[in-house]
């Protein structure tokens, strides 16, 4: 008996002190870092420019509790680590918009961890960003804050064939493209698009790009172009007109650059045109370069076209953008009798200044 009670006694304490260390551990173990967020700050995003300025450059700050480090994995690179959950990171691997997987990570005292993933949709450019541009990034309609519609039918003009619908068949952004699609309606008749930045981005001067495929079909009449702002007071030819690019319906191998305006109170035009190829299954970058004084036309960067403009033409103020495919007309001519659709693809129009 004597010897099992100062086992007893000896057991004891050993038992409380492991009891008290154990104790000890299991508080430490549970600090656990809570209520993870993440702030995203794409800098120059406005309403224009959503993904940003083009200069890549992105702030993040991730807050949580119990936390006293954070970690920051950039689309799937080396993880970099600080204590203050603040992080810049420029993305400049890519020309022009795309989406990124983001993932921050909390940690505690102890090393335990909680993380979120996010994502985040930038431009960057390669030189001066653009004042305003349009990727077509977000599918569905073409965004409401650069684009409205005209709508109808009526000739146009120019005995164009072709009733003008917002119908997503008809235009719609997909993939990363906008898709102007000119259809047989069944009916005979044919539906397309046409937008325009009217009344929601206007501009004075600068280098504008278009990286767009074409359509194949005989009797589409294709044009990426511009009309003087304003046109709803003064009518055409008077307020103006920049053709960036157009292509006739039976001539599927050539572009035009053309300009057009009023010389006291009569029509006046100028164009030039240029071979090119692949115009259909490739993309090519139609381009403007306008300054006072000089019009410029170019594809894939091959100037084609120039014209001296003076104070007297409407070539001095705000223009709009219009994209869309006619069918038949003065330009498109006889249509394919066994054409169902066709479509334009852009995959992007840029504005520099």
């Amino acid at each position: 008996m004597k010897n099992y009670a100062v086992l007893r006694f000896l057991v004891l304490p050993f038992l409380f002190l492991t009891l008290v260390l154990s104790c000890s551990d299991n508080s430490d173990d549970d600090v656990i870092p809570a209520n993870l967020s993440l702030d995203i700050s794409i800098k120059g995003a406005n309403d224009s420019n959503s993904y940003g300025d083009g200069s890549g450059v992105v702030n993040f700050k991730a807050t949580a509790t119990n936390a006293v480090k954070y970690g920051f994995i950039i689309d799937n690179q080396s993880e970099e680590q600080n204590t203050n959950g603040s992080h810049q990171y420029t993305f400049n691997n890519i020309e022009g918009v795309e989406t990124y997987e983001i993932k921050v990570i909390a940690y505690s005292s102890t090393n335990n961890s909680i993380n979120i993933v996010k994502t985040v949709t930038v431009s960057f450019y390669n030189g001066t960003p653009p004042i305003w541009a349009d990727e077509f990034f977000e599918d569905g309609a073409p965004n409401p804050k650069n684009w409205n519609y005209n709508l109808g039918a009526g000739g146009w003009g120019n005995n164009e064939l072709q009733t003008y619908t917002n119908n997503s068949e008809n235009v719609t952004v997909e993939d990363g493209l906008l898709k102007i699609t000119a259809k047989n309606d069944g009916s005979g008749g044919y539906t397309s698009a046409r937008i325009k930045s009217e009344n929601l981005f206007e501009f004075t001067y600068g280098t504008v790009e278009v990286r767009a495929k074409l359509p194949s079909s005989q009797g589409t009449w294709p044009a990426i172009w511009m009309l003087g702002a304003n046109f709803d007071q003064v009518g055409w030819p008077v307020c103006g007109e920049i053709d960036i690019m157009e292509q006739k319906g039976w001539d599927k191998n050539t572009v035009l650059g053309t300009c057009h305006w009023s010389n006291n109170g009569n029509y006046a035009g100028y164009g030039l045109e240029t071979s090119i190829t692949n115009a259909s299954s490739n993309f090519h970058i139609y381009k403007l370069e306008w300054s006072q004084g000089t019009i410029r036309i170019f594809v894939d960067d091959q100037e084609y076209f120039v014209m001296t403009t003076n104070s007297s033409m409407p070539f001095n103020s705000d223009f709009f953008f219009i994209l869309n495919i006619a069918m038949g007309g003065n330009l498109g001519g006889t249509i394919d009798p066994n054409f169902i659709e066709s479509t334009m693809e852009i995959d992007y129009v840029r504005v520099y200044q």
